[in-house]
């Protein structure tokens, strides 16, 4: 008996322990199975009981939890109390968010400000209406609390007494589902009298008030005694006689705070992983005829991106909103899923391309569609990001096409994130320093380069970590700029770069023609140091290529550091590092090395990410886009991404350089034909651009696709050299015929594809690749045993005489002088053990573009070769391209 009155007399110890304890080896093994896992609950106070912080501290030391109280004054408003709780919902490093606030100021308005997955309290509408509907949730700490005091209550009637808001909510569910029968009663009710003396058990919120006599509660009840703020001493428990008492409940329901905030750890490591995805599919209504692809594209309203992100696992932080439809996602997602297993890679290829075009890119987005929208698996489109030179040339965008597409397609083709623009300052910025460089070289003393380089700053002249390590190359180990001798100060400050050998371009997107070939230095200020130069189109820049095969801002950085730009006069290689222009170039592709978020016309994932060219570079998209869509989608997910070209350039670019730089392994290659190009490699007449298709392209022709499938299943062949599965996908126009559509597929499977579908994606989007997606899905599961065509340590000419006949049906190759000399001066400059990416015509196997089919018999001339060393490759120019 407690002051006159049937108290449940507990050992504080022994349950407090008890909930502390499991608490306590329930973190224990979330931290073994993540051992950089630092939980922290943060609690919101508003008032200056210090006693509250703490017991909330102890008992978070005693589990193994990182608490910290961000202590609001007496008298804070709601505002300010909501302003601070919206600060933590965004914090990443806050898993748990907790509040200690005066009865008075638990308002739904700032119960519900919290997000309700950090709600350790469990007090927010949306987990009370978990509890309410019997949902997995948090139940409120003083709840468990009260519950863990009272036992088996089934069967019994519980009178509540005082007891309001969410925690009333709270109680009466949890005890109605226990079996009890729940009666609620203000305390100044005239039937309070009777419903006491004919409970069972009686809670009250807080004191028992003054003027109710202990002889009003039936005999042998149960009472328990709780409030809002968990531990006053005014108010736990109503006896202050009795101080262990007075803590009972506030003590326990701080354990049961600490549990809570365990369990919603264990939840948020889960949702740190990969999981389902809670995709909501985009309705598609296809009409026919199909009307023109940006009618398709504005008739469909997108998700807003950041509820696409929210459903395919992104957190909040891990993306960067740009407008309503696209948002870049930073790197730091695949360090929360490094240990996530990958999803299935599949590459989309194509034969060799004609100007009736084969349709690659809306393969790729309308088997993503039929994936993920009709068979509900986790699927992401990884695509280029088109330039805007041929966007507003002949080309056109990239975008895909019909009701297989990336939307909104004015987005995805022009600007989209800025990354080509980024890429053109870098670009610029460099080209920019060479040539100063070169002018103050030449107009100035050993001294006075030693002094612009190294300037005194606040009477200290010290040398930069990049100049320090120019000087480890040149052999200087020295770290005082006052002790270098007059040699030394001349070799560390003259890059002695002979202009005649500079092939780093100033760039541009957009055709300007007028840019082609230009005279620069001519200004009076260049002092008559003019020279011929050139502009490019921006994504032919070696930038370009670097940000598609990087792997980190670190080893962007490393790679940005070793692009050359010229030799010096001695025939040796100049880099970016030792112009010194390293750190600025990262600068500027810090936002760039962040891949963009969009979605398909059903509202699938795409990422959108670097646009090498597929002549000059390997034509891919990049290998982070790929890296982290294969962690979202998971294991039994599917990233497709896209080579430029046909199988023999894009392809065999994707596995040789691309692959070897991501470390990623192909599951199975999608290769795109058409009939209607099959019948131009059969020996179809030729295609004017702008005139009406002859009748060969129109009507039935099964001799010329019979003879036109020579070009597929060399494509095939190609395939199999580096052991990988092939589905054909047959693009179908309306002017194919059953006949050609079946005589392609029985070629095709012959041939050693896997299996060959005909696929209506343009016309009915995902749901016509839906036949692809099964074969696709069934293929991965064939053995695959992918191998690298060459080895790095083979010999450049080696390497290309490998290509040339292996996968083009060359001969043999024919290098010319100048490119045996590049071959030889790569050779002694240490760059022989790179891949080789070979540029040459798209539109025939062999270098010359009217020779459709399979030629053979060929000698490939080699005109020259060139070196792209940040990103990793040697290009060798084919002919005359």
């Amino acid at each position: 008996m407690l002051g006159g009155f049937p108290f449940l007399k507990i050992c504080l110890s022994l349950f407090c322990s008890r909930v502390t304890e499991n608490a306590k080896n329930s973190l224990a093994s979330l931290k073994r199975e993540n051992p950089r896992l630092e939980p922290t609950l943060a609690i919101i106070q508003a008032h200056n009981d210090q006693s509250i912080q703490e017991t909330n501290k102890n008992f978070a030391k005693e589990v193994g939890l990182r608490v910290i109280h961000i202590c609001l004054p007496e008298g804070s408003t709601k505002n300010e109390i909501v302003g601070e709780i919206l600060r933590l919902n965004e914090d990443p490093n806050v898993q748990g968010l907790a509040l200690d606030l005066p009865e008075s100021l638990y308002s739904s308005k700032i119960l519900n400000a919290v997000k309700p997955e950090k709600d350790v309290d469990g007090l927010s509408s949306v987990n009370l209406g978990r509890l309410v509907h019997g949902d997995d949730c948090l139940v409120p700490p003083t709840v468990c609390a009260v519950m863990e005091l009272l036992g088996d209550i089934g069967g019994k009637k519980v009178l509540l007494v005082g007891v309001r808001g969410a925690e009333a909510a709270a109680l009466q569910s949890v005890l109605q589902r226990q079996g009890a029968t729940v009666l609620s009663c203000h305390c100044k009710a005239p039937q309070l009298q009777s419903e006491l003396g004919d409970a069972d058990t009686v809670v009250f919120g807080s004191a028992k008030p003054s003027d109710v006599p202990a002889s009003w509660i039936k005999p042998g009840a149960t009472v328990i005694y709780g409030a809002h703020d968990l531990l006053s001493e005014k108010h736990s428990c109503g006896q202050q006689n009795d101080p262990a008492a007075e803590k009972t409940v506030g003590s326990l329901a701080v354990a049961m705070r600490m549990q809570n905030m365990v369990k919603n750890l264990e939840r948020w490591i889960w949702s740190q992983k990969h999981r389902k995805w809670d995709f909501h599919r985009l309705k598609l209504q296809p009409l026919s005829p199909v009307p023109s692809d940006i009618e398709i594209s504005r008739a469909q309203s997108p998700k807003a991106v950041d509820v696409l992100a929210k459903e395919i696992g992104l957190l909040t932080d891990e993306i960067e909103i740009y407008g309503q439809t696209k948002a870049k996602v930073r790197l730091s997602l695949l360090e929360r899923l490094k240990d996530q297993p990958d999803g299935k890679y599949v590459l989309v290829a194509g034969i060799t391309p004609t100007p009736l075009g084969e349709g690659k890119s809306t393969v790729t987005v309308g088997l993503v569609q039929a994936l993920t929208a009709h068979l509900n698996i986790n699927s992401f489109a990884c695509l280029r990001q088109p330039s805007q030179g041929p966007t507003f040339g002949v080309k056109g965008g990239a975008a895909g096409g019909g009701y297989a597409q990336v939307i909104p397609m004015e987005e995805f083709n022009l600007h989209l994130t800025g990354d080509i623009h980024a890429i053109t300052a870098a670009n610029n910025l460099l080209a920019a320093a060479i040539d100063a460089r070169i002018l103050h070289e030449n107009s100035q003393s050993d001294k006075s380069l030693y002094n612009r380089l190294v300037p005194v700053v606040n009477g200290v002249r010290g040398f930069s970590p990049i100049q320090l390590a120019r000087l480890r190359r040149l052999g200087i180990n020295k770290t005082d700029p006052g002790t270098l001798t007059e040699e030394e100060i001349s070799k560390f400050a003259r890059l002695d770069i002979d202009p005649s050998t500079i092939t780093w371009q100033r760039v541009v997107d957009t055709n300007d023609r007028f840019l082609r070939k230009i005279t620069v230095g001519q200004g009076n200020t260049e002092k008559g140091f003019a020279r011929q130069a050139q502009f490019d189109i921006a994504v032919a820049s070696e930038i370009m290529a670097i940000l598609a095969l990087t792997t980190s801002l670190q080893d962007m950085k490393e790679r940005l550091g070793r692009v050359v730009v010229a030799n010096d006069k001695k025939g040796q290689p100049v880099t970016a590092e030792d112009l010194g222009v390293t750190g600025a170039l990262a600068v500027l592709m810090k936002d760039a090395i962040k891949p963009t978020l969009m979605q398909t016309l059903e509202g699938t994932p795409v990422f959108v990410h670097a646009g090498p060219f597929a002549n000059i570079a390997h034509g891919s998209s990049s290998v982070l886009a790929d890296k982290i869509a294969l962690k979202l989608v998971g294991e039994k997910g599917f990233v497709v991404t896209e080579a430029g070209f046909g199988a023999d350039i894009g392809m065999e670019k994707f596995f040789n350089i691309k692959c070897r730089a991501s470390g990623l392994v192909p599951s199975v290659v999608v290769l795109v034909a058409t009939v209607r190009a099959l019948k131009m490699h059969g020996g179809g007449p030729n295609v004017t651009a702008g005139a009406p298709l002859k009748k060969e392209y129109t009507e039935e022709n099964l001799q010329l696709v019979a003879d036109g499938c020579c070009n597929l299943q060399k494509q095939i062949q190609i395939a199999q050299l580096f052991g990988v599965p092939v589905v054909v996908a047959l693009n179908v126009f309306k002017t194919d015929s059953p006949a050609e559509i079946d005589l392609v597929c029985k070629i095709a499977k012959e041939s050693g594809a896997f299996d060959a579908v005909p696929c209506n994606h343009w016309s009915a989007g995902g749901k016509g690749a839906l036949k692809l997606a099964q074969a696709v899905e069934k293929a991965v599961n064939q053995k695959n045993s992918f191998k690298y065509l060459y080895n790095l340590e083979l010999p450049i000419a080696e390497k290309i005489r490998i290509i040339a006949q292996k996968v083009y049906g060359a001969q043999d190759i024919e290098l010319s002088p100048v490119a045996q000399s590049q071959v030889d001066r790569y050779t002694q400059q240490g760059f022989g053990n790179l891949p080789i990416c070979m540029a040459k015509t798209h539109l025939s196997l062999s270098h010359q573009p009217e020779r459709k089919g399979v030629p053979t018999g060929f000698i490939l001339p080699i005109s020259d070769v060139r070196a792209s060393i940040g990103a990793g490759f040697i290009y060798p120019l084919v002919g005359t391209l």
